[in-house]
Formats: structure tokens, C-alpha cells, sequence
């Protein structure tokens, strides 16, 4: 029932003349942890009679969380009459922003959403809503850092240019001694920057940092002009109607702060802490030396698995094992999944990386941050 849910993203393969700057990389071909994976997923499924899209549950979420989105919104912009009122309003509408892209667009754009492409392909645009990009979310998200997790010079999301050090393979500068102090607040600006610069720059470019990428041509294209001119107008053109410019801008700095320090946040919790490793292919083959599966495990890590009210908030992101997995199975799925995933590691002999609480993972982050910034931490 699960079908390919657990494999490379859909469409890697055929899109590897843009991945690759010179040797495409290669995982080490033995599958029998993958395939026994497979299995039990597939036999979860049949046994329990639940399915692996289209999950009520997942519907409900959305309703709730689109229509509180709608509601902040109007609340914002045409209610809020002090600054005790927008303040709040603005930071929550902020949050709801970055809870849309954690369960809606996040399940829908690796097609965990419905077992119907068009569904998919209508919730995924839910990032345009929040200032982002489908088509460019596609390719930053679902192929290069799903494919090429934690692979210095690949995974697009483990470089933060030379702002931070994440990985022990990237250049260190003296700076960066200070950076498990001041990459936090700079979390929030990022958001700043992926709405106003970085997908304009990216699709301009044809490449995300040094990763080739196509020219969004015909729907893609014009979602992705639509998707912006829709942002902008929610975001500056209907509020500058009733407000004065520096109140609109004021604001909207801080919902977007909020969402940024959010959406960083939960991504560094999984990815950038001391249990994940950070591989390197050998040089000569371009080989990983694991295989695609159990290189996902080793590169990703848990966190706060057993608080429910994290799970409902994050999609489903607390789960980064199971989710790295299993990309095309609903988020609603992973709590029961996940014994059934950390059973097979454990049978394979693969370490199952997690921490209790959020609080854990965040000290690990920081723990991370002041490595990778120290001269010891220089590869």
C-alpha cells in the first residue's frame, strides 16, 4: 500500500544532469536494510487498515490551520487598532505561517498529502501563501537535500554561506567562534531573505548555491510569478491601503522574524547536532559509503518523539527519521511508524539518533554551533 514511498524523491534520477557539477554521486548498492523496511512498512499498513495519504486527520489540520492564517490576517490588517494588539497578532500570524509549511505544503510537496497528484499540486502552493516557492522548495528540499543529506557542498540546506559553519567540511573564519551566540537571532532574517531575495535570485541564476537548476517554464512559471505577486499583495499592497508604509513594514518584519527563527530552528534540530554525521564522498568515485537508506538515518536525528502536542504543531518534523524514510507517507503516520523504523535499525545494526525533549535538541544545536566555530572543530 505504501507503493515507492521509501525511496530517493521522486524524479531525482531524471533530473541528475542538474545535480551534478562534475561526478554524481553514488550510494553503496546493498538495499537489504531498505528493503525489509519496505516490507514491515507495507505490512503496518495492511495490518492496521490505515492508509498512508489522505488521512482525515490531515484535512482537519489544514482546515484549522488555513483558517487561522485567514483570521490573524484580517485581524491584523483590518482590526488591530493598537500596538498591543498587532503585536501579538503579527508574531502569531508568523507561527501559523511556519505550521503551514511544516504540515501542509511540507507533506503535499513530496506528495504524502493524497494519493491525487492535483491535490498535491494545490496544497503544495501553499507555500506561495507564505512567501515562498513550490518549484523552488522542489529542488532546494526534495532533491538536493533529500537526496544529498548532510553532504558538504550538496545539501543546500546545511550552507549558510559564510554567515555560519554547520558541517566540519566547510571553511572556518575566526568569526565563527561567536556563532552559537549570534546565529539564532539571525535565524529570524532568513525568512526575510527567502521571500524578498533568495527565489528571485536562485530561478535568475538557474543554480541554488552552486547546484544547477532549470528555468521554471510554462505552469511552473507562471505559479511562480503568480505565487509572488500574490505574497507581495497580502503582504505590502493591501495593508499599505489602510496603514502608513513604515507601520506595514514594521510588522511584517515581525511575522516574518518569528517564522524564520521557527522554520530554522526545527530544521537545525534534526539535521545540525552532534549525532548526525556529516559524510563525504570518496574523491576519486564520488561513492558514499553507505547505502541511500542508512545514510539517511546516520545523517538525521529525533527529537521530542512522545509529546504529541510537538508532533501535531511540527507536521510531523520531531519524526526527521521516519520522514527522511518514508517522504511520501502522510506525517499523521509516523508516531506509529516509528517503532517499526527504529526496530529495523536496530535489527541492521543502524544507530536510531533522537532526543527526549526539544529542549535536548536545542542544547545539542548550540553544543554544535560552538564546535564547528572552535579551531578543534576545523576539518
Amino acid at each position: 500500500m505504501a507503493g515507492n514511498a521509501i525511496s530517493p524523491e521522486k524524479g531525482v534520477r531524471r533530473k541528475e544532469a542538474y545535480v551534478d557539477q562534475g561526478t554524481v554521486l553514488k550510494f553503496d548498492k546493498n538495499n537489504d536494510f531498505q528493503q525489509e523496511l519496505k516490507r514491515r512498512v507495507d505490512e503496518y499498513f495492511e495490518s492496521s487498515g490505515r492508509h498512508p495519504r489522505d488521512n482525515w486527520q490531515m484535512y482537519l489540520k489544514s482546515a484549522i490551520l488555513l483558517s487561522s492564517y485567514a483570521g490573524l490576517y484580517v485581524l491584523l490588517v483590518f482590526m488591530a487598532t493598537t500596538w498591543w494588539q498587532a503585536v501579538p497578532l503579527a508574531l502569531a500570524l508568523g507561527t501559523v505561517m511556519a505550521l503551514i509549511g511544516f504540515n501542509i505544503q511540507h507533506d503535499a510537496g513530496h506528495q504524502a498529502y493524497s494519493d491525487r497528484g492535483w491535490i498535491n499540486k494545490m496544497m503544495s502552493m501553499t507555500i506561495e501563501l507564505i512567501g515562498g516557492s513550490a518549484y523552488v522548495w522542489h529542488w532546494r528540499h526534495a532533491v538536493f537535500h533529500h537526496t544529498y543529506v548532510n553532504i558538504t557542498d550538496h545539501d543546500t540546506d546545511v550552507d549558510l554561506g559564510f554567515l555560519g559553519r554547520l558541517t566540519p567540511h566547510q571553511k572556518r573564519y575566526a568569526f565563527h567562534r561567536w556563532q552559537h551566540f549570534y546565529l539564532w537571532p539571525l535565524y529570524g532574517f532568513m525568512a526575510i531573505k527567502w521571500q524578498l531575495v533568495n527565489d528571485f535570485w536562485d530561478v535568475s541564476r538557474c543554480k541554488i548555491a552552486d547546484r544547477r537548476i532549470p528555468f521554471p517554464k510554462g505552469w511552473d512559471l507562471v505559479i511562480f510569478l503568480g505565487g509572488k505577486i500574490t505574497f507581495f499583495t497580502l503582504a505590502f499592497v493591501i495593508p499599505m491601503l489602510f496603514h502608513t508604509w513604515w507601520v506595514v513594514l514594521l510588522y511584517y518584519g515581525l511575522a516574518a522574524l518569528a517564522m524564520g527563527v521557527i522554520l530554522s530552528i526545527v530544521f537545525q534540530l534534526a539535521h545540525a547536532v552532534e549525532e548526525a554525521e556529516f559524510p563525504m564522498p570518496a574523491p576519486d568515485t564520488g561513492r558514499i559509503e553507505s547505502s541511500w537508506a542508512v545514510h539517511q538515518v546516520q545523517t538525521t536525528v529525533n527529537f521530542a518523539r512522545r509529546n504529541p502536542v510537538v508532533s501535531w504543531l511540527l507536521g510531523g518534523l520531531n519524526f526527521q527519521i521516519e520522514h527522511h524514510l518514508l517522504p511520501r507517507i502522510c506525517h499523521v503516520n509516523y508516531p506509529a511508524l516509528a517503532p517499526v523504523v527504529e526496530q529495523t535499525c536496530r535489527d541492521f545494526g543502524v544507530e536510531y539518533h533522537e532526543h527526549p525533549t526539544v529542549w535536548a535538541g536545542l542544547r545539542s544545536h548550540y553544543r554544535w554551533l560552538r564546535q564547528m566555530g572552535t579551531e578543534e572543530g576545523y576539518a
